[in-house]
């Protein structure tokens, strides 16, 4: 292969397809100073422009190129995204022959995704998710585009959750600005309506992933409530009911009163909140006795079914077996027990047991079999249960009943207490534990197979550590509330017959004809059924995504054939029990395997110190506001070096730094381009693209510099590749952006001007071309996965380009490389760095060329000689004034030496460098500065008064910068000293 490219020289040069038929200049090597951090700027070369030579893109206005434009255009992103789409490169395609398919099912983003929807909360929970799902898309995306590049049928299948809960409230809040309720409307009205809003807002959130750059198979884009989805959601549920493992019951729910909903754990967010404890007495029943009970919500008193105490607690022993009135209940008994879930040391050591409000009180009085008592309705005001405080919010009837309490004189008092209060996710308000009958799945079974696929590595979870939560999580595993009070979702396929018990005579069915035929075989031909008005949790149709949205259950389908089991799922840390961990469930449960084989956890995005992204900490950035200052690339690559499961810190700073990386990518291109022959030259063409970089007799005869270039490229090439393997992105980005920025920027390509404009001939420049060349299309290459849009544009500009740089064939693994000259070259480096240094210490000139003379041994300064146009350029010394020798040179003494390496020196003419006499004056005043300073130091060290009150860490930074000083004055002394001896020698 050669030069391992994506082009090949053209039988035929028309200047419709090829280069302009100019040639560079010869430049002064003067002009190609080596500058950190700077490439050559654009004046520096002459104006040549490249037509696009990919067939799909030739006369395309989609690409730009360095030759023509300063900088990227952001700007073109969109452009390119459009492109690609267009010419299919997102779907699978098994042309290539790369090995078994590489499938990511997309964890479906809420279709309510990107809108401002007024409240605050909305708003910061908005702005976090929008970074969540860029961390999803920015690691799937890396992902797919390795496995596209490696050549395997790679599928990213896109699509929303209908998000039963969050888009009946936006919808709601909709109407509520129209003055319109949804009870008003009636359930098929107000579920068209939500039909509406979708179709006219529901692709924003799918255009903003686009945005991100992500290469997903949109003909493939699958939707929660899609007909295909749905059938697969009734048949689980039928499936799973068959089986035994659906059922109904009143059990303990976080209920919504706002949203009058069961809500998942997922949907419960706990805060810590100030409130009060309230301490209140309970007279012991026959006796003048009082217990007093401390408890933060006193409302559901009317709900005590019994008061416990510990039973090594002695002050409470006596009472155990009697019992104890409830306040402002006229009069109402209930047992005083013991047990130790009681915590004798926090408030009173006494408990009131509310089990219809309260979720460890419920579990205790499942244990004890005490009964449940629910004191509220759904709304969140209380019941007849509570007597005269019937009908009033639970929140008003914590005030007045308090109030009440301190006028009948059972109130002790009332203290400051921080607690820990949930609250729903969505709405905001404070969740209510209730039991409510609801629809059940039983976890256990489902869940021991789950673990089974951990244990036998069937499913592999990144990082590792993870996979303990994940275990702990299915072992200790409770049944799952799948039931919700919405209109919004998928039903849940159940009827009921007219008349008869709900509980006990049901249907479960596919469809309403399926339940009707099932009632006439049971109970007639008169009898008349109806649905569950309520729907399933939008959990349990996302908990059948990988394989629903590939056509299950019909197993027959092409899609479920050729992709499933799928690959990776990719999602947060937050979600693995909620989401993966079902998914896994229903996988193993419908299918028969694990529905993925990775699971790669990604972290949450934090601000520059760390906090969780907040309207009320002011430190909230739009990612789409992100994109539009810094570009995608900058975006995704920012955030693809963080490390699996760990929290990354977004800030302006980092983001800068990698918008900086895209110019530098950019600027480099621009320099590739302008280095090249003429397209015109096709002896030249011809002569570059028969050096076969990638074979071992053509890298051992290569220049050093350019050896170490190629060698180095291949050495991280499998470095790289086996990163992407193991997942490592964080490695890929930081090895990819060292070996560009560093060893290619910095020095190959300030190298290469020796050879390009130096005196070496053609046959050295066609060398450095072609390696210039080849290193830069591969660093575009794995650099790709991260950074789309820049890399495929400067692909594009590159010359003869067969195909898109997004679908182009990875960089082969084990190419030949020569570690010697690795070893040489990096000497070539630190003899370059210590000349510089000099230079830098004794300020000279920038511009000033200096002598050297280089001593080493024969075998160091032969191949150091050979380079020695490298050097000059490099360390900025006179040509005709660079010697190298085996033995120090007879000016040795006036002289600064450098030992560069071992068996590597120089020797540094000072005359040669500066004015001696000048340098002498200059460091003497310095000197005399350095040392006013540190005799302040010293005096402030010295004061009695300043040890006593400063504070610690004061006296010991002053100290710190009292010894820095000391050991300055030391070096700049023996530098004064080392001159004047200079200049008596010079005398004499």
């Amino acid at each position: 292969m050669i030069l391992q490219t994506g082009f090949s020289l053209p039988t035929t040069t028309t200047t419709t397809t090829c280069l302009s038929p100019c040639s560079p200049h010869r430049l002064n090597t003067l002009f190609f100073t080596h500058r950190r951090r700077r490439l050559v700027s654009q004046s520096c070369f002459s104006k040549r422009r490249f037509s696009l030579c990919v067939a799909a893109a030739s006369g395309s206005d989609v690409f730009t190129s360095p030759e023509t434009s300063k900088s990227f255009d952001f700007a073109s992103e969109e452009k390119i995204y459009k492109w690609w789409e267009s010419q299919g490169y997102f779907k699978p395609s098994f042309d290539k022959g790369g090995g078994k398919p590489f499938v990511i099912p997309m964890p479906p983003p809420n279709v309510t995704g990107s809108l401002h929807m007024g409240h605050a909360m909305f708003v910061t929970l908005e702005f976090a998710r929008r970074f969540q799902l860029i961390c999803a898309v920015d690691s799937l995306d890396i992902m797919v585009r390795y496995n596209r590049m490696r050549g395997r049928p790679t599928l990213w299948l896109p699509g929303t959750d209908h998000a039963g809960i969050a888009t009946q409230l936006v919808v709601e809040k909709m109407l509520a600005s129209e003055s319109i309720k949804r009870v008003e409307l009636g359930r098929d009205e107000f579920t068209k309506r939500v039909w509406e809003w979708k179709e006219k807002y529901g692709g924003t959130i799918t255009n903003q992933i686009k945005r991100l750059g992500a290469s997903c198979d949109w003909s493939r884009e699958r939707f929660t409530l899609d007909e295909q989805l749905s059938r697969a959601v009734v048949e689980a549920f039928v499936k799973l009911h068959e089986k035994g493992l659906i059922y109904q019951g009143s059990y303990m729910v976080n209920w919504s009163p706002n949203l009058q909903t069961a809500v998942s754990d997922l949907e419960v967010e706990y805060s810590e909140e100030p409130g009060f404890l309230y301490h209140i007495k309970y007279r012991v029943a026959g006796s003048p006795d009082f217990l007093t009970i401390a408890t933060t919500r006193p409302e559901t008193l009317f709900g005590d079914v019994a008061i416990a105490v510990h039973p090594e607690d002695d002050r409470y022993a006596k009472y155990v077996g009697q019992t104890a009135i409830v306040p402002m209940t006229y009069g109402r008994h209930v047992p005083i027990i013991s047990d130790k879930y009681v915590d004798k040391d926090f408030g009173t050591g006494v408990l009131k047991i509310s089990p219809g409000h309260d979720h460890n009180d419920y579990l205790l009085a499942r244990k004890l079999g005490l009964p449940i008592l629910n004191v509220m309705n759904k709304d969140g005001t209380l019941n007849d249960v509570a007597g005269l405080f019937c009908g009033l919010d639970r929140f008003a009837v914590r005030e007045k009943l308090w109030a009440d309490l301190e006028e009948t004189g059972l109130a002790v008092k009332k203290e400051p207490h921080t607690s820990r209060v949930p609250r729903s996710q969505r709405g905001g308000e404070v969740i209510e534990p209730l039991v409510s009958k609801q629809w059940f799945v039983h976890m256990d079974p489902l869940a021991e197979k789950a673990l089974l696929a951990v244990e036998k590595k069937e499913l592999t979870i990144i990082p590792e550590r993870f996979e303990k939560i994940y275990n702990h999580w299915l072992t200790n595993i409770k049944d799952w509330c799948i039931s919700r009070q919405l209109w919004w979702g998928h039903r849940i396929p159940v009827w009921y017959v007219v008349g008869k018990d709900c509980e006990e005579d049901y249907i479960v069915a596919k469809n309403a004809e399926e339940a009707l035929e099932k009632a006439h075989e049971k109970y007639g031909k008169d009898v008349e059924i109806y649905q569950d008005p309520d729907v399933l949790d939008t959990w349990f149709s996302s908990s059948l995504w990988p394989f629903s949205t590939l056509g299950w259950p019909d197993v027959s389908a092409e899609d479920f054939k050729n992709f499933y089991p799928t690959n990776m799922l990719e999602t947060g840390h937050d979600i693995l029990f909620f989401w993966v961990a079902r998914m896994v469930m229903m996988g193993i449960e419908f299918t028969g395997t694990v529905p993925f084989t990775h699971v790669y956890l990604h972290g949450l995005i934090r601000d520059s110190e760390g906090r969780k992204m907040s309207k009320s900490l002011g430190n909230v950035i739009d990612p789409l506001d992100t994109i539009k200052d810094f570009g995608t690339d900058a975006l995704r690559f920012t955030i693809a070096l963080g490390t699996a499961g760990q929290d990354l810190n977004l800030s302006t700073e980092r983001l800068t730094a990698n918008k900086a990386f895209t110019n530098k990518l950019w600027n480099a291109g621009k320099f590739v381009l302008q280095s090249l022959p003429s397209l015109s030259d096709t002896s030249a063409w011809e002569n570059l693209l028969a050096l076969k970089l990638d074979k071992e007799e053509t890298l051992l005869s290569l220049p050093l510099p350019e050896c170490w270039a190629v060698s180095k490229l291949h050495i991280l090439i499998d470095s790289v590749t086996a990163s992407y393997e193991k997942f490592f992105f964080g490695d890929v980005g930081r090895e990819t952006y060292e070996f560009f920025w560093s060893d290619f920027a910095d020095w190959y390509i300030e190298a290469s001007k020796s050879r390009l404009y130096g005196s070496g001939g053609n046959s050295d420049s066609l060398v450095s071309q072609a390696v210039l060349l080849y290193v830069f299309e591969n660093i575009l290459k794995l650099l790709h996965p991260f950074m789309p849009f820049v890399t495929e544009d400067l692909w594009q500009a590159l010359p003869y380009r067969k195909e898109a740089l997004i679908v182009s064939p990875w960089p082969q693994n084990s190419l030949p490389r020569n570690v010697e000259s690795i070893k040489r070259f990096e000497n070539l480096q630190a003899l370059t760095r210590a000349i510089r240094n000099v230079r830098a210490e004794y300020s000279v000139e920038p511009v000033k060329r200096i002598s050297a003379s280089v001593v080493g041994s024969a075998e160091v300064v032969g191949y150091i000689s050979k380079e020695k146009e490298v050097l000059a350029l490099l360390s900025r010394l006179d040509l005709n004034n660079v010697h190298f020798t085996n033995t120090p040179p007879d000016d040795a003494n006036l002289s600064v030496h450098v030992v560069a390496s071992e068996g590597l020196e120089a020797y540094l003419p000072l005359s040669a460098m500066v004015d001696i006499s000048s340098e002498v004056q200059r460091i003497s005043k310095r000197l005399s500065k350095m040392q006013t300073e540190y005799d302040a130091l010293i005096t402030r060290l010295n004061s009695p008064k300043f040890l006593e009150k400063a504070p610690e860490e004061v006296v010991r930074g002053v100290k710190e910068k009292a010894e820095e000083a000391e050991e300055k004055i030391k070096l700049t002394k023996a530098r004064l000293d080392f001159l004047k001896s200079t200049t008596s020698l010079v005398s004499q």
